[in-house]
């Protein structure tokens, strides 16, 4: 059966309803051996999944026909995570099938908000990095840019969260059983990956050989999901790598050694086990490089068979090979490409470590010391010997351009070399090697250039790029918010569905007495939606008619949840003093989880929840302030959130945030920023106009000018009232519990100087009390939110990676 292609510039499969409900039909009773009216929710859910998956893999296959007809530079993204979500809805809505399957169903009584609720979220990342990565894939299918992201088949995403207590609990996040209909595996592609061991380099006739010894074999197996762009041809691959044992040891288990045989399999399969191990102890460090160098040393093998297939030789593989290193995860990718250039195909080393610099690109997503990983030298060179040798001799040819470029400066030399105090420098590698490196947003791309990568960047200037980070706002505006996507297409007709800059024509209707009426009914009915879903998911009841205030990131000191909740602490003893102010009523939501090892955070976590329970049971608060904190915060939850928000908490000190992607989601849905010229708030403020956010305190150089003099805490409590009411109530605590570990910190160390923006703060949080009275100014505010947002497409982003790093061109 062929499908109808739609005449629009828009390349959408067509399918009739008959043709759709035939083939669902058919799927079910082939696979499950039931009808449509006797289908359980779950069996309709895997079908439907897998006819789009069979759709899509169609598609990939003649879009990459067409890739190497044309000869095209294909793109290789490596990222340690993907954070996918739910794949079903967000891929019928990009194949333009969204609306006949919902008709179907719709026919047989299926409500498909239903069948969607039975996918769970492919959880494969930790926040920011991974969701970027993930759009990333949508954005290079929608403009057309061939794209394959690598990673890993996690069996287990990130934890599951449970708060009990107030305090976090984690539990295993086993998403395959749900998920494996999206991936099909390819054990006919393996790689063979090897571990530990010795490489021994000899000189023979002249040539030069690796002899490996008392090695261990991981294989990698790929497998393979798609996501495809929204109304193009463009499909991209996410290849996902799975560790299996090389075989099974018959010999020790016929001999009865059982415990040997089943522990050599399961070490190699602990890999790809679970997302990334808590790495506060050794074993712990030596697996999470162990994953690293397996997905990165995998996905180097399978690019260069790749690429030999098609072309029968490497000396082309700059001219059509552009890999990004997103984040210092996959930096040992480009020693592994080295040693398959060096040790198998016998290119000098000048040769090789040229082809390795114009196909590698780094982007660096934070200043934070955890992401510039570096790794004892010893655990490095026991697990990757060769790749060891390789990394010395990278810092002996790195130290001497050094030395010609800062003769005589070894303080500087030895600061931006590779090898240095017992540690392997990933971010130097990356930083020595790779033709580009970018920051994530315009402010991170100059703190880089002036901070962490000063050195690096007088000596290489023409390498430093920025690309403020995108999302694929289809998710949050099409899929997410039908309600604010019809009024748009009444008010600036539907361009914006493929085109993100066409919502700045909603600009022109501003102060349009009409539609700032419908866009405020628009939000009404998503904040009742979103609080109709938390009572019946959760039991909280909230009122729709309060502001709903969301701080929804990871739980981490530097993003200052806590700086949120000693302000809704000062206005719990505020309205406690004084019962009779006037006040809007307000409701917090805050979505986060810890990492697990990281106890700070989960202490904040206990403090939010124990803060929330206080004011929930006081009768003469609880209806002028809510707290309320959602469990398990994911994609999917995101997706809920966004359309009801009202107030973006983007509130991290300023300097230390890269860029963010929450605040894009936030804005796109018309929330308003209230947060610091951070990241990409600055162009969020300098898109929509700086009146229509609710900036507050330091900037990044009067932060630096602090530190400098020596940062002090009780110089900020002291003259304050409020912060010391603040800081007492929640040291003494109430019910026989307190938070003097938070408090402690905040008045001795406070490493954020949490304590130098509070008063700042409380000033910007009555600023919204005050906006909110003005509903013509708030929504205003909104609208310009809405309006300017198309600059923060993940389209937008991947087009600017395409043109200034990675020379790519979209597919005719």
């Amino acid at each position: 059966m062929i499908p109808k292609q739609n005449s629009k510039e828009r390349t959408i499969l067509k399918y009739t309803k008959r043709e759709f409900e035939k083939m669902l039909k058919d799927k079910l009773m082939s696979e499950c051996n039931v009808t449509l009216d006797t289908a359980s929710a779950d069996q309709i859910y895997r079908c439907l999944a897998s006819i789009t998956r069979q759709i899509m893999s169609d598609r990939q296959k003649r879009f990459q026909a067409k890739v190497l007809g044309e000869g095209k530079k294909q793109v290789y993204y490596l990222c340690m995570e993907f954070l996918m979500g739910r794949s079903l809805r967000t891929s019928l809505f990009n194949l333009g099938l969204n609306e006949v399957a919902e008709s179907v169903l719709a026919d047989a009584d299926i409500k498909i908000d239903t069948i969607y609720d039975q996918e769970p979220d492919a959880g494969l990342g930790n926040g920011g990095l991974g969701r970027l990565a993930a759009c990333y894939l949508d954005g290079m299918a929608t403009d057309c840019i061939p794209g394959t992201g690598y990673s890993i088949l996690y069996e287990y995403g990130i934890f599951k969260q449970k708060i009990v207590d107030g305090w976090q609990q984690e539990t295993a996040d086993n998403w395959l059983p749900g998920g494996q209909v999206w991936i099909k595996s390819h054990p006919d592609q393996a790689q063979e990956i090897r571990f530990d061991g010795q490489a021994i380099e000899t000189w023979e006739g002249g040539f030069h050989h690796v002899k490996y010894e008392n090695y261990n074999s991981v294989i990698a197996v790929p497998n393979d999901m798609y996501v495809a762009g929204y109304g193009s041809q463009g499909v991209s691959k996410l290849r996902l790598w799975q560790a299996k044992a090389p075989s099974f040891d018959m010999s020790s288990f016929n001999a009865g050694n059982y415990n040997t045989a089943i522990s050599q399999s399961a070490s190699a399969e602990l890999i790809s086990k679970i997302l990334y191990p808590n790495d506060n102890h050794t074993e712990g460090k030596i697996l999470r490089l162990r994953q690293q160098y397996f997905f990165s040393a995998a996905s180097i093998a399978d690019i260069l068979q790749n690429h030999l297939n098609q072309y029968g030789t490497l000396d082309n593989l700059p001219d059509k090979v552009a890999i990004q290193l997103n984040d210092t995860h996959p930096t040992v990718a480009i020693p592994e490409m080295m040693r398959i250039l060096l040790d198998e195909c016998s290119y000098d080393w000048d040769t090789a470590f040229d082809i390795c610099r114009k196909v590698f690109a780094y982007t660096n997503h934070t200043v934070m010391s955890e992401a510039l990983e570096k790794w004892n030298a010893d655990i490095f060179r026991s697990t990757l010997p060769r790749i060891w040798q390789i990394v010395c001799e990278l810092d002996r040819r790195c130290r001497i351009e050094l030395e010609k470029a800062f003769p005589g400066d070894y303080g500087k030399i030895n600061y931006m070399a590779i090898l240095g105090d017992n540690q392997v420098r990933t971010a130097n590698i990356c930083a020595y090697v790779c033709h580009a490196i970018n920051g994530v947003s315009k402010l991170h791309s100059e703190i880089i250039k002036d901070s962490v990568f000063h050195d690096y960047y007088l000596f290489k200037p023409k390498a430093f790029k920025n690309v403020t980070n995108g999302i694929a706002y289809r998710r949050w505006l099409l899929a997410s918010n039908p309600g604010l996507t019809n009024l748009l297409e009444e008010t600036i007709g539907d361009g914006f569905k493929t085109d993100a800059s066409e919502l700045k024509k909603l600009e022109k209707f501003a102060d349009d007495a009409a539609v700032q009426e419908k866009l405020a009914k628009v939000k009404h009915e998503n904040k009742a939606l979103f609080a109709n879903y938390l009572e019946k998911s959760t039991g909280q009841v909230i009122d729709p008619n309060s502001i709903f205030d969301c701080q929804v990131k990871r739980m981490h000191e530097y993003k200052r949840q806590h700086l949120n909740a000693l302000s809704i602490a000062a206005e719990y003893l505020y309205l406690k003093n004084n019962p009779n102010a006037e006040f809007t009523p307000k409701t917090y939501i805050f979505g986060a989880k810890a990492a697990p090892g990281y106890y700070m955070a989960k202490q904040m976590i206990r403090m939010i929840c124990k803060l929330g329970k206080l004011i929930d049971e006081d009768p003469a608060v609880r209806d002028k302030l809510r707290v309320v904190y959602l469990e398990d915060y994911c994609v999917t939850l995101s997706e809920r959130l966004m359309p009801a928000s009202e107030v973006s908490e983007q509130i991290s000190l300023a300097g230390t945030e890269a860029s963010g992607t929450g605040n894009m989601k936030f804005m796109l849905n018309g929330a308003i920023t209230l947060g610091t010229l951070d990241g990409a708030n600055v162009e969020i403020a300098d898109a929509a106009g700086h009146d229509n956010e609710i900036i507050f305190g330091m900037l990044t150089p009067e932060v630096n000018a602090l530190k400098g003099m020596g940062y002090h805490p009780s110089a900020f409590i002291s003259g304050d009232n409020t912060a010391m009411a603040v800081l007492d109530m929640l040291e003494k605590g109430w019910n026989g519990e307190n938070f003097s570990e938070v408090t402690n910190n905040l008045r001795n160390s406070d490493p954020y100087m949490v304590m130098a923006d509070f008063k700042d703060y409380r000033r910007a949080q009555q600023t919204v009390q005050q906006l909110y009275q003005d509903k013509k100014k708030w929504n205003h505010m909104s609208l310009m939110n809405i309006a300017n947002a198309g600059i923060f497409s993940a389209d937008r982003s991947i087009m600017d990676y395409a043109r200034d790093i990675w020379g790519a061109t979209p597919v005719k």
